[in-house]
Formats: C-alpha cells, sequence, structure tokens
C-alpha cells in the first residue's frame, strides 16, 4: 500500500511538472482590436471649454478578454485639430471654440508584437450650431472639394467628414462654409511633403473652410 501511494505521489509531480513546463497563455497576451464609445458625439453649441468623455475598450485573447483601457492607450484628433482637442491618456475632449467635425484614434501597442505593430480605435466628434452658416447644421448648398495627387502621387488623403479618398474618388460634396480636414498617409518608403490650397496642421493634416465655388487641394508626396 505504501509503494502504492508513493507511485501515486510521484505521478503526481511528474504531471505538475509537464504543465508547469507548458508555455503560459498568459504570456501570450495579444491585443486583437480596440472600440472607441461613443463612436460618434455631437456638441450642439459652438462655445469653448465643453466637454466629455470618449473610452476606449480592448478586445484580448490569449486569454480573452473584453476591458476598459481608456488610460492605456495615446488619444489623438485627426483632421480638424483646432474644432476640439483630447487628453492624450484621459479620452477628455475639450471643445476650442470653433465647429466642424474631427476624427479621434485611441492606438496601443498589439501587445506580443511590441511597439511597431499597434492597433487603432476610430470614433468622431461634431461641434455644431444651425444657427451659424459655417458649422455642419448651418447651410444646405454644397460645393465641390477636389483632391490632386502631386509628386511621385505615392500617398493616401482621406477627409473628415468623410466624402474625399484619393487614390479613388478624389472629390466630394461639402456644405459651403462648412469646415473641411484632410489627413495625408504617404506609401511605405514615401514621405508627405506638403499642401496647396489647404492650411497646414499638425503631423500630415490639414483644414479649409470649404468656399462657394469650390475648391482644388494638391498634396504632394515624394
Amino acid at each position: 500500500m505504501k509503494l502504492r501511494w508513493i507511485g501515486l505521489a510521484f505521478g503526481t509531480l511528474l504531471a505538475m511538472g509537464a504543465a508547469l513546463s507548458l508555455p503560459s497563455c498568459g504570456h501570450d497576451r495579444k491585443l486583437e482590436s480596440i472600440t472607441v464609445q461613443p463612436q460618434t458625439f455631437t456638441f450642439l453649441v459652438a462655445d469653448s471649454g465643453q466637454t466629455t468623455n470618449y473610452t476606449a475598450y480592448g478586445t484580448y485573447i490569449h486569454p480573452p478578454s473584453y476591458q476598459d483601457i481608456t488610460n492605456q492607450v495615446t488619444w489623438a484628433v485627426q483632421g480638424l485639430t483646432s474644432v476640439v482637442t483630447i487628453g492624450a491618456s484621459t479620452g477628455t475632449i475639450t471643445t476650442q471654440g470653433g465647429c466642424g467635425v474631427s476624427g479621434i484614434s485611441a492606438t496601443a501597442p498589439e501587445g506580443t508584437g511590441g511597439s511597431e505593430n499597434i492597433i487603432v480605435g476610430y470614433g468622431t466628434v461634431t461641434v455644431d450650431n444651425p444657427d451659424i452658416l459655417y458649422c455642419p447644421g448651418g447651410s444646405t448648398e454644397q460645393a465641390t472639394l477636389i483632391v490632386i495627387l502631386g509628386g511621385t502621387q505615392q500617398g493616401v488623403v482621406t477627409s473628415i467628414p468623410a466624402g474625399a479618398t484619393c487614390p479613388g474618388p478624389c472629390g466630394a460634396q461639402f456644405n459651403i462654409g462648412s469646415l473641411v480636414g484632410l489627413n495625408a498617409t504617404p506609401n511605405t518608403g514615401h514621405t508627405f511633403l506638403g499642401w496647396e490650397n489647404c492650411t497646414a496642421g499638425s503631423g500630415d493634416s490639414c483644414s479649409l473652410t470649404m468656399p462657394a465655388e469650390g475648391v482644388v487641394v494638391t498634396a504632394t508626396f515624394d
């Protein structure tokens, strides 16, 4: 009987050792996606100092989980950076006194692949006042924005609000007097050089107030 118990104990120790030697799923924890909530939010008055909060939720595998990672992502405003600011680590939106539609992004490392492999979640925020002509709800008359890729043409340009994407349908109709933002993304191995007919903002973004006669904007890549 004693030998039997010794054998069972030894077998248990071997099984525990084998289990401990297996790769731990927790060590392979991986961020798969980021969801920004709310996906859209509208301030109804174009006054400075208004605030709201955005939240970032991360979906993980190894092991699977879904959790609030608002304070772990890097927040940024895309396109119309003059309309709102956002706390880089808090997701707090603050209006700047203008109006228009801005893109919001929440960025974090993928987890196991290092900082070069990143996951991004997106949302939008609108500052509006229908009584003001240049606000999104203030005019129903539209004009045409055309985007031209200059230089080597090795890049992509997208608009905020959505509508113009180049290469592709490199033009769209926007309300006269409204603010339109453009973002330029160079292809791998190329760089973005600058804008024509659009006021440069931070990074590779620019903004313009839509004129009644329309406008042609050139984005030049090397």
